[in-house]
């Protein structure tokens, strides 16, 4: 346990935490929707701090990543917990852990252990993943700066509902981020995670204008968010932030709570593509499916620079990250 930053001390013992757009005000004794922040006696404290539930080795187009350091190898970490309670989890049960009513979950770790491991491993970078990183964010940015003086990259892996403060104290730190834009919606937002659209749209803004790479991800799931006019609206909004931000449609699983949906049925994949480049997207990838849509096109002339077999790079048309048809360069970053 260590107490949290981003927090102020308020009138009878209560505290306002910062850390996402929850933006939870805490009586004595109680803990913020999160479940791993406590108030006590008007101190806000962490208790996932340094308690890691995963600590892998994975290929950084995994996360998703397509245009970050391709073909290399990340340190995965996550910590319990999240701020979202998406029906459709497919970690729930490390993220939907709740510290009020369940022991401490988690081996100790340092920051210095994470860094040297990566290392020792040839990893390139430290992803923070797996469950939500804003919610292990005191351990998140120690590690961070840690694996910035060893060389090594971070990155987050977020449902991107974090406050200003927070994305103004970890962007110096973070090298890039998978976004999950998980709807268009307000009402499904609600509904289904318990959150709000608009914090998500602002991080997406605001850590694309920090110069952090983002690749953003969108679940598509049957009846909830796969309609032409949901899908047009995502797309219509990443490109208007950044053309060359790449958008990873994933083909949905059943699991958790949703486990009466069907998967994602091939033609809405085909749709949300085609509708993505309809928009001006450069780049528009399809996971959890295999049959097409992995490979990276010149943005410029369409023709083929990475094939991809899963996270296995097979092919690559490039020369110093340009296009060897048309010299067009890739956006993202690649040494």
């Amino acid at each position: 346990m260590k107490e949290a930053q981003l927090y102020i001390r308020l009138k009878n013992l209560q505290v306002h935490c910062q850390l996402c757009a929850h933006s939870c005000k805490i009586p004595e004794g109680k803990f913020g929707f999160c479940g791993v922040r406590q108030n006590i006696s008007g101190i806000l404290y962490t208790h996932n701090y340094a308690k890691l539930v995963a600590a892998n080795i994975d290929p950084v187009e995994k996360k998703p990543l397509y245009h970050f350091l391709p073909g290399t190898s990340t340190f995965s970490i996550a910590s319990a917990g999240c701020n979202f309670r998406c029906g459709f989890c497919q970690n729930w049960r490390i993220s939907q852990f709740d510290f009020n009513h369940q022991q401490p979950s988690g081996e100790d770790f340092s920051a210095d252990k994470v860094v040297k491991l990566a290392k020792q491993n040839n990893c390139k970078s430290i992803a923070y993943t797996y469950t939500e990183p804003t919610i292990y964010f005191e351990f998140a940015l120690e590690t961070a700066k840690l694996a910035k003086e060893a060389s090594l990259r971070n990155i987050f892996v977020t449902n991107g509902y974090m406050s200003r403060e927070a994305v103004s104290l970890l962007s110096p730190y973070l090298d890039a981020a998978n976004i999950d834009l998980k709807f268009f919606k307000e009402s499904s937002y609600q509904r289904v995670c318990s959150a709000k659209l608009g914090p998500v749209l602002d991080s997406i803004q605001l850590l694309n204008a920090a110069g952090v790479w983002i690749e953003i991800t969108t679940l598509i799931i049957p009846g909830e968010n796969d309609t032409p006019e949901e899908l047009t609206a995502m797309a219509k909004f990443i490109a208007a932030v950044n053309k060359d931000i790449p958008w990873h449609i994933s083909r949905f699983h059943a699991d958790y709570k949703f486990k009466d949906y069907a998967p994602t049925p091939e033609r809405t994949l085909k749709l949300a593509y085609d509708l993505g480049i309809s928009q001006g997207l450069h780049y528009v990838y399809v996971g959890n499916f295999g049959a097409w849509g992995q490979d990276t096109l010149c943005g410029k002339c369409r023709k083929l620079l990475i094939k991809r077999d899963g996270f296995n790079i097979l092919e690559s048309h490039l020369a110093q990250n340009r296009c060897v048809f048309c010299q067009t360069a890739l956006p993202g970053v690649f040494s």
